[in-house]
């Protein structure tokens, strides 16, 4: 009997098997889920190709979270298809190519607005579109964040939205916690996907995590997160919300 058998998940974010939507996917499937993924444009094709490796291959749903129209398409799809949902994983994020890499002072409002929108006020967006599903089933809505407590280096606009993105994540949690549906985040350490990869001087990040953390860190191993993840999609959490859980080796807690 798996952790997950017979629950519902929606999950966003897969694009190639390094993404940590991929890893929670394999994961969730092992233990029992049966699982959507999504995709948008261009990269519809890419995810599409890359749920063929998964164990159990899985429908890829369009979905442009930017787009009102597709959201409410999604929910009607899923509302005919399983009539509920235990799990959403929200692991989308964009910033345009001048929030990011040391030019904090140059993105100009146009590029930061799309930051805002794709990364942070599309978890809202996903949530209170999904509402009606996740009610039914009680379920829980899950997110991955990077560390917004800190400026970082090259993070940028990148590090304010994943700021709005964290407390958009508690105000969800206190509107939607009245119909039995929980928001919480993973912290995840730096891991090498294709996103962070497009991040100028992402490597400083790799070069500190593993010396500084008391557990140690690996940059290419998702399974940390993937597990964590799906315990909060397992209904063995079902009085926490609001919360954001570090799976970063324990990097947060200490000093220099």
């Amino acid at each position: 009997m798996g952790l997950l058998d017979g629950k519902k998940l929606l999950i966003t974010g897969v694009l190639t098997d390094a993404s940590l939507a991929y890893a929670v996917a394999e994961v969730a499937i092992a233990e029992g889920a049966d699982v959507v993924l999504t995709g948008a444009g261009r990269g519809m094709r890419l995810t599409e190709r890359t749920a063929r490796k998964l164990p159990v291959v899985p429908d890829v749903l369009e979905l442009d979270v930017t787009d009102p129209a597709q959201v409410d398409a999604l929910r009607e799809e899923l509302t005919d298809r399983w009539g509920r949902l235990d799990g959403v994983l929200h692991a989308i994020g964009f910033a345009p190519e001048s929030c990011l890499g040391g030019g904090f002072l140059d993105a100009p409002w146009d590029d930061v607005a799309v930051a805002m929108h794709v990364s942070a006020y599309s978890l809202k967006a996903l949530a209170a579109g999904m509402r009606s599903l996740l009610a039914t089933a009680r379920g829980t809505v899950v997110g991955l964040t990077f560390d917004a407590t800190v400026a970082w280096p090259a993070y940028d606009w990148m590090g304010v939205a994943k700021a709005a993105f964290e407390s958009t994540a508690r105000y969800l949690a206190r509107e939607l916690g009245p119909d039995g549906i929980t928001v919480n985040l993973i912290s995840a350490g730096p891991i090498r996907t294709m996103a962070a990869k497009s991040i100028p001087g992402f490597s400083r990040f790799e070069d500190t995590w593993n010396e500084r953390s008391p557990l140690g860190w690996d940059v290419h191993n998702q399974q940390a997160v993937a597990r964590s993840t799906v315990a909060l999609m397992s209904g063995w959490f079902p009085m926490t919300t609001g919360e954001i859980v570090h799976v970063d080796g324990g990097y947060h807690a200490v000093g220099a």
